[in-house]
């Protein structure tokens, strides 16, 4: 059984998700700690509900991002995690920080990566006139929603649509996708190799696994 870490800043629905999959036998796997950035998350509260553990990191009880990602990562190693996942975690983390954890960092990212890295990607989508966004899980490097890909799953943008209806459809699939990558990794299935990932021993294609 493998243990999880979630690192989240807000609400932690996606939080909520992967509890829901482990009570439920779906991710044989344990999340051991949840950790934050935000002292408010509402995600600490979902941790403690479930009786998980969490542990709060705020960047001025530290000289610099490098050392405070260090503090992150000696608590990630005591509760000897196998997984860590990032479930809306809005600070970039460093590169020693990915460094020591390569190939154990997966993240969701609210666009059809590579279009649309960092933020307000509802807006941006919207305003572009697409009419298809998204959302990608994939593992974490050192560059900004950069890793290698492991699904995504596309939504319809209508042309009425606003900012919140396009989250709605983008949540709904996030909820439904994290749990199964996660679940994959905990079985073994998953896994990053040369910078490229791999699930049952293929290489995906560049876009990861597809979901319409």
């Amino acid at each position: 059984m493998k243990n999880i870490v979630v690192m989240l800043s807000g609400n932690g629905s996606n939080l909520q998700q992967l509890i829901n999959a482990v009570d439920s036998g779906r991710i044989n796997g344990k999340i051991v700690g949840v950790i934050s950035n935000k002292a408010d998350a509402y995600g600490l509260e979902r941790a403690k509900q479930a009786g998980i553990s969490s542990f709060i990191f705020t960047r001025k009880d530290f000289e610099s991002n490098l050392a405070m990602d260090i503090a992150i990562a000696n608590q990630i190693d005591q509760l000897k995690a196998d997984i860590i996942v990032l479930a809306g975690y809005m600070k970039i983390l460093t590169p020693e920080f990915t460094r020591r954890f390569v190939g154990k960092i997966v993240n969701i990212h609210p666009s059809l990566l590579p279009k649309y890295p960092g933020l307000n990607t509802y807006q941006r989508a919207i305003e572009a006139g697409d009419t298809e966004h998204g959302m990608t899980i994939h593992f974490v490097n050192e560059e900004v929603d950069g890793g290698a890909i492991i699904l995504q799953a596309k939504v319809p943008i209508y042309p009425e649509d606003s900012i919140e209806d396009v989250m709605e459809r983008v949540m709904e699939q996030e909820h439904r996708c994290y749990p199964l990558v996660v679940k994959w990794l905990c079985d073994d299935r998953l896994y990053l190799e040369n910078g490229r990932a791999y699930l049952d021993n293929q290489p995906l294609p560049e876009q990861g696994y597809a979901l319409d």
